[in-house]
């Protein structure tokens, strides 16, 4: 029985990063399935249409597997400023989304969490929820909604509470996971602060887990990873935009990129084979012990790979992978989890070159380094999936609940 995930992308930074990680996840797969087949897993986040009749007609899977006609991803857009979604519906992945996949507005909600929430939240609320209620009839068994949105602006705040709101009260039994990006500490939005003050309150009564991404850390990775050259501008960046840089002086299509690889991650246990995969109903079974406590540190290992950052003698051994992810410079939220109390961690490695003792011979060694909460002394968690990433033989993904997350969160909000 398939697992389905349905990506909510809300406001332009959710956009962006939705549409990056879309375009890295074919990649993927077309990289690891030459043949063109749409085998059982795909249909977590794709749907197979074939595109003969009027309205298309989803091809089912018979043994596992069939051929890919016309690929659609199951997702719903909205953004209050219709450039983003408009320069995606005309760009390369134009047939990965439908027009009625979206909501857009035209003046935008004015950096501004209430225009959001109060004022679109009601406006466009019902349309959006028709639209979300469409997406999930069209699954067997949904798992999850994975919401991508900012905390920064107006839009991805204020709708993107209601939103979560909405999903909390129409969909209960459904994982609500966000994976909000919580704005510098010098950006030039005046009212973020308080944008992402408010739009907290709602991720703590309504989430279900929350990966929060610091766009200061998220440039302080790229410092010490000493970045020279930024990829090319990806698809989803608007013309006018395609220089545009963070207050920080870094591209935000790096940025995105490694927002978009903590997904492909995330997910890859759902879409690929391993040894011991693990779906994102187990991650919050194990890592979230009490329902409030649901913020998690996220880190990787290598956290860009790609072509520009190649090298074959500096890639690092699984040994070197584990002792990364731990460090405070590679967490996704500025922290230092090795000063204070882990509830509960998952490492999830993506490769075929260790198998699950290594896995297990690892974490034993870190257990050395790492304070675990005295009534969950074995709180980890191991995942084994065979596919690696493009352009990288093993890479390794840590979450983990730990207690820095509140200094990290408070000093955002």
């Amino acid at each position: 029985m398939p697992r389905e995930i349905i990506t909510i992308q809300c406001g332009q930074c959710g956009n962006q990063v939705g549409c990056r990680f879309w375009e890295l996840a074919l990649q993927e797969h077309a990289a690891f399935n030459p043949s063109g087949v749409f085998y059982f897993s795909m249909s977590s986040l794709f749907r197979n249409m074939d595109t003969r009749f009027k309205p298309p007609r989803e091809l089912p899977v018979s043994d596992g597997i069939s051929k890919i006609k016309d690929l659609e991803a199951r997702a719903v857009l909205v953004d209050m400023e219709e450039g983003v979604v408009n320069q995606l519906l005309k760009g390369p992945l134009s047939n990965l989304f439908k027009s009625r996949q979206c909501i857009t507005g035209i003046s935008g909600s004015g950096n501004n969490w209430a225009h959001g929430h109060d004022v679109y939240g009601p406006q466009y609320g019902e349309a959006i929820l028709e639209k979300i209620q469409s997406e999930a009839e069209k699954c067997e068994s949904l798992q999850s909604f994975n919401i991508l949105h900012s905390l920064g602006g107006g839009t991805g705040s204020g709708l993107g509470s209601y939103i979560m709101e909405a999903l909390h009260d129409n969909y209960s039994g459904v994982l609500r996971i966000s994976v909000p990006v919580f704005p510098s500490k010098d950006d030039d939005v005046v009212t973020s602060p308080y944008n992402s003050m408010l739009a907290v309150k709602s991720l703590v009564d309504h989430a279900d887990c929350v990966l929060p991404i610091e766009n200061e850390a998220l440039c302080e990775i790229l410092d010490k990873m000493e970045v020279r050259k930024l990829r090319s501008p990806t698809l989803y960046v608007p013309k006018p935009s395609k220089g545009k840089k963070h207050p920080s002086g870094k591209g935000f299509d790096a940025m995105n990129e490694i927002v978009a690889n903590l997904l492909l991650h995330l997910t890859s246990s759902v879409r690929f084979d391993g040894s011991l995969n693990v779906d994102l109903n187990e991650l919050t079974t194990n890592l979230v012990p009490f329902p409030k406590l649901h913020f998690l540190m996220s880190s990787m290992s290598p956290a860009l790979h790609g072509p520009s950052h190649e090298n074959a003698a500096q890639l690092p051994t699984v040994n070197q992978l584990f002792t990364d992810v731990i460090l405070h410079k590679n967490q996704l939220v500025k922290g230092n989890p090795l000063a204070c109390t882990y509830l509960a961690s998952a490492f999830l490695f993506r490769g075929s070159q260790s198998n699950v003792s290594d896995l297990s011979a690892n974490i034993c060694h870190l257990r050395q380094r790492m304070k675990m909460v005295h009534w969950n002394p074995e709180g980890f968690k191991i995942g084994h999936c065979f596919r690696p990433p493009l352009h990288a033989p093993q890479a390794l993904l840590c979450l983990a609940n730990n207690t820095c997350i509140r200094a990290g969160i408070h000093s955002n909000a």
